[in-house]
């Protein structure tokens, strides 16, 4: 059986496969209780957005896991959709919202990990 930290892994690697831009995992397990990993990417469209998600919907069939919610946007448009997975959070953002929200700065006490 997999372990959350080698599905965040697999999860961040599929999005690079899938032409996600920039992908970063964080390792957040020490800094919450709501979950473990973030799994940062820049997509370039709704389109894109829409492909890495079924690549997520199928990953998580074999997997043991579930989407939590399907997909939170922001409130002017698809700049930031959310996949919760429970321990693994998947945030498919356009360029100018992970600019803007800077994840990677905000959670700066995560240790990012190499997938």
């Amino acid at each position: 059986m997999k372990t959350t930290e080698e599905k965040a892994k697999e999860i961040a690697k599929l999005m690079e496969d899938g032409k996600g831009r920039d992908v970063v995992l964080l390792d957040i397990s020490g800094l919450n209780s709501w979950t473990d990993y973030f799994v940062i990417v820049t997509v370039t469209s709704s389109t894109h957005w829409q492909g890495l998600y079924k690549q997520v919907k199928e990953y998580i069939k074999d997997n043991d896991l579930e989407i939590h919610v399907t997909n939170r946007k922001s409130p002017d448009g698809d700049d930031w959709n959310l996949i919760d997975l429970g321990p693994v959070v998947v945030h498919l953002m356009s360029e100018q919202a992970r600019e803007f929200y800077d994840l990677e700065k905000l959670w700066f006490s995560g240790k990012k990990l190499e997938y």
